[in-house]
């Protein structure tokens, strides 16, 4: 089975360090290509304040070893 989209949802906000608020995002869980058709698979039920509001995204699937760092280029500059 391999993975076609990941499925997120907005869970909540938080302020970033210039002041802006932005949303925070949960990933809930992933359309899955089968022998069959795709699958739709959830993970989790999102939890949010005043309640989930149904809508999720679509997303390409990351890859397996991203962990929202930016890439090596080299040296560490001190």
């Amino acid at each position: 089975m391999a993975i076609i989209k990941e499925i997120s949802c907005i869970v909540g906000q938080y302020t970033n360090a210039q002041g802006q608020q932005k949303n925070r995002y949960q990933r809930i869980g992933s359309i899955i290509q089968g022998q069959r058709g795709d699958m739709l698979k959830l993970d989790v039920i999102p939890l949010k304040e005043g309640g989930w509001d149904g809508w999720a995204y679509l997303n390409d699937p990351k890859p397996k070893d991203y962990q929202g760092l930016p890439k090596d280029e080299g040296d560490i500059p001190f």
